[in-house]
């Protein structure tokens, strides 16, 4: 399970960049006009300088080295702060990652979630968070006191997942089932609930069951594709959610020992209920019913903006409706999760659910400053005197004859 949802996704990363890096660093050449036909106006990527880069407990391999993988390529120094929740992780790239790289451009620290906005005081030149909203505020509150931009990929949202009358029953259920319970749900880009057309209730709440005793048997405890929660505060949040809301269809049973919680399917769920107020990092898959497209959609956009959401249908005008019709940090229909792990695509979160992105070229970008370069000739001295002082009429009348001439499109003047 690690090596299929961390460590590819890592390798694929750094092969890409890899791959693209010299194409990436190429300086950009911008359009020549009239004003510039003897000069060369360039844009040139450059490194921002040191980056922090704060990690999450839910993937906690490739949510602190996917984004590394771009710093480096960008050409910055790091310093790396794994979550303290995934401890055995955090220790494992705290040995690792100075036996490989630079100790002098590339460090982790292991201070605790407590201790981050001390960190960010330091006054880095970027700082990439990944985790919870009230985490990912109180970073983005520090760093603006010192004016240092913020990439921000927060789970504060809910992850909708709209499932159509008109779809394939079999393929979905498989594919949100995996998606959900992969990691014991403990996932921010997992379905946190759906919202199944009535129509499609009882054929969904059949395949689900069938998808789960086909993937994690009849006893789930015992499947070595199960995994457990993180820590108990975690498992006690989880059941205490579960237990309040909605009807327990599939699973619902608890060993606090082993830091178990069955894959379980809630029906009945209504807006109000508790698991409907937050996040749930755990393998609890709460069932909405809706009547229509246009109630799925009024119930997602009336929500904060997700970081993801999620349509399945075989009609591609409810697909395309609720691609346009609602926001977030990004979209997969008849799928989901592979939106996030893509590297020609950028991953990031809107409104509450963050901002700004990366993987691929959208990484090197997040971590790169754009310099506008213009490499002027002086051979047309005897043309730009005119905006030199004093200004008299005669070459105010001169300028004002040039920019007449120029292209609507540029709508300044030229002669400058």
């Amino acid at each position: 399970m690690s090596i299929l949802s961390e460590l590819i996704l890592v390798k694929n990363e750094a092969l890409h960049a890899i791959n693209n890096l010299k194409k990436w660093m190429e300086p950009q050449q911008v359009e020549r006009n009239l004003t510039t036909t003897l000069d060369e106006c360039l844009v040139v990527c450059e490194p921002l300088g040191v980056v922090l880069i704060v990690g999450a407990w839910c993937s906690p391999v490739q949510l602190c080295l996917v984004p590394m993988v771009g710093a480096i390529a960008a050409g910055n120094c790091v310093i790396l702060n794994p979550s303290e929740c995934s401890s055995h992780t955090s220790e494992l790239l705290h040995h690792l990652i100075p036996s490989y790289l630079d100790n002098e451009c590339y460090h982790v620290t292991l201070a605790g979630v407590n201790d981050l906005t001390e960190i960010v005081d330091l006054k880095f030149d970027h700082v990439f968070f990944t985790g919870n909203r009230e985490d990912g505020g109180r970073v983005a509150q520090a760093a603006a006191h010192t004016l240092t931009p913020v990439t921000l990929v927060l789970g504060g949202g809910k992850n909708p997942c709209y499932v159509d009358q008109q779809c394939d029953i079999t393929t979905t259920a498989r594919r949100i089932t995996w998606a959900r319970f992969h990691n014991a749900g403990q996932s921010m880009v997992a379905p946190d609930y759906v919202l199944c057309h009535a129509e499609a209730k009882a054929q969904l709440l059949q395949a689900l069951r069938c998808c789960l005793l086909q993937f994690y048997g009849s006893n789930p405890q015992e499947s070595r594709s199960f995994g457990r929660i993180v820590n108990l505060e975690n498992l006690h949040r989880t059941t205490d959610l579960l237990r309040r809301s909605g009807k327990v269809a599939v699973g619902g049973q608890v060993n606090e020992a082993d830091k178990y919680i069955a894959p379980t399917i809630l029906s009945d769920v209504i807006d109000s209920d508790p698991i409907m107020q937050q996040e749930v990092f755990g393998p609890v898959l709460p069932i909405l019913t809706v009547n229509s497209i246009d109630e799925a959609i009024s119930f997602i956009s009336r929500r904060e903006k997700p970081l993801c959401v999620y349509a399945y249908s075989s009609n591609s005008k409810v697909i395309s409706r609720l691609m346009s019709e609602t926001s977030s940090g990004s979209f997969c229909s008849n799928d989901s999760v592979l939106q996030s792990l893509m590297v020609v695509l950028p991953f990031g979160g809107v409104g509450a659910s963050g901002m700004g992105s990366y993987h691929g070229h959208y990484s090197f970008d997040t971590f790169s400053h754009r310099k506008s370069c213009l490499l002027r000739n002086t051979c047309i001295e005897c043309v730009t005197y005119l905006r030199y002082p004093p200004y008299e009429e005669h070459n105010l009348s001169l300028m004002t004859w040039a920019s007449s001439l120029s292209q609507k499109s540029q709508g300044w003047c030229q002669i400058l």
